[in-house]
This record gives C-alpha cells, structure tokens and sequence, in this order.
C-alpha cells in the first residue's frame, strides 16, 4: 500500500515538473521532460509490480533489472562487445555504405533502376526470421552472419531514401548550373548530395534501431556463447528474467544513445535547413 500511496505522490510532482518544464525553450528543460518522464514511468513500474506482488517470472522490479545489470556487468559487457562492435557496426557501415553507392550508380543510369529498385522492394519485404537462417548456414556461427543479416536489412533503406534525396534539389538550381555548364560530379557535390542529407540521415537514424533488431534477431538462430541476443534466448529459457531485461534494456539504450549521436550530427551537418530555422 505504501508504494502506491508514494507512486501517487511521486506522479503528481513528476506531472507538476514537467508541465514547468514543457513551458521553457532552453536545452536543458527540453531534457528535463524526458527524463523526468522516464523517471516517473519506472517508478510507477516498481510500484506497481511491488504494490500488487507481482511475481518475478512475469515482470521484474526496475529495481531486480539494476541489481541483475550490477551483478553481470562482465557477462553482458562481452555480449555487447560481440553484438555491437562485432556483429551491427560492420554490418551497419556494409549497409549504409553499400545503398549509398548503389544510389549513386542508380541515379546516372536508368537500367539499374529500373532493374534493382524492385529487387530492393522485394529484399526489404523479407522477414528476418527468413533471412536469419540462412546467413547462418553460408556464413557460419560467428559474427559474420550477424553482420550479413544487418547489412542486408540496412542497405535497401539508405538506398531508397537518397535516391529521394537527390531528387529533391529545385529546378531553378539545377537549370543555374547547367547554364553554368557544370559537370555531373560538380552539380552532385555543390546541390544534390546536400540537399538529399535530410534524407540520407533519416537512412541513417533508421537503421541505426533496424541493424540493433536484425543482429539481435539473427542471433537466436545460432551463435557462439556470447551475445546479446543470445544472452536473451538461454536466459529466457532458464527463467532468468532480470538478466532477460537487462540485456533488453542494453539494447535499447544502445539503440537511443545511438539516434541522438545521429540526431546531433545532423543537427550540426544541416543547420541551414529550414526545419532547424528558429521562427523568432
């Protein structure tokens, strides 16, 4: 009873700070609302599961999740090591590198469009629990097949969203350069390529989360003793459910720290656009 009462208390100072929070421009009461949010929402969670006895097997305290991160802090910091740095960065960078050039080759020659934009329809329609499998057989048990299963799931969005991006340069500009009797390269770097970053960037913050799913994913489907995904299958089935979550929570913060750093970039890349134009 006394952590609902306290719940009760909590959420309504948690709801006082953020409406003063939400009523400020500057960038630390835009940080403030959220972490104030997650704050509040994790307290309610331990409430809750504490308040009604939940048993453990169902949902974890935020409390047991800390306790079982504290108590496998090696474990799980060899399992980011093998999914992260070894399996989603190459595969990441194969990816996003990859659709970036194919873009590149599409956009100067209408045959490939014509011929890889449908093949990249039907790549990205696949599910991964299809793909999986079967990287795991040509590429093996380690980390490689990982990394080909995210690089296959991040290509075909980068590829997408700049061949939007390179369209999206204005007529006018174009038709300037073109009296100036620019080249195709000159034209890329000097209007196309920046006004497709919006979109290459949004490539980007997208498969930032979809290469953290696809390697996580895939390693359900085989993997050497290491590894988150791992960490969550062997744990779920020995009913270890804080150490289940707290490899979840891994991934997720991975998975946000690595939007922002993007968002951040961009921000600092594109500040000339107009969506980061200050109305006042």
């Amino acid at each position: 009873m006394k952590y609902l009462l306290l719940s009760i208390i909590f959420s309504i100072v948690a709801l006082l700070a953020m409406a003063a929070s939400v009523r400020r421009e500057s960038l630390a009461a835009r940080l403030a609302t959220p972490a104030i949010f997650g704050l509040w929402l994790l307290w309610l969670w331990q409430a809750l599961v504490k308040g009604f006895a939940v048993p453990a097997i169902l949902l974890p305290a935020p409390s047991a999740i800390f306790t079982a991160l504290s108590a496998n802090a090696g474990m799980l910091a060899a399992d980011f090591v093998q999914t992260v740095l070894r399996s989603v960065l190459p595969g990441y960078i194969i990816g996003c590198v990859g659709g970036f050039l194919l873009a590149l080759a599409i956009d100067r020659s209408d045959f490939l469009k014509r011929g890889l934009m449908p093949l990249g329809n039907l790549v990205s329609a696949m599910p991964i629990i299809g793909i999986a499998p079967i990287a795991v057989m040509w590429f093996g048990f380690g980390w490689q097949s990982k990394a080909a299963v995210v690089a296959a799931m991040t290509i075909f969005p980068m590829l997408v969203n700049t061949i939007a991006g390179l369209g999206e340069a204005g007529v006018l500009e174009r038709e300037l350069l073109l009296s100036y009797a620019a080249s195709y390269p000159v034209t890329l770097l000097k209007l196309r390529l920046p006004a497709a970053l919006p979109h290459i960037f949004a490539a980007l913050k997208l498969n930032s989360t979809l290469a953290l799913i696809g390697a996580v994913v895939a390693e359900f489907f085989g993997s050497p003793i290491l590894g988150l995904g791992f960490r969550i299958s062997t744990e779920a089935a020995s009913l270890n459910l804080d150490i289940v979550w707290a490899a979840i929570l891994i991934v997720a913060l991975t998975g946000s720290l690595s939007f922002a750093a993007l968002a951040l970039l961009e921000r600092a890349v594109t500040f000339w656009h107009p969506s980061y134009r200050n109305p006042n």
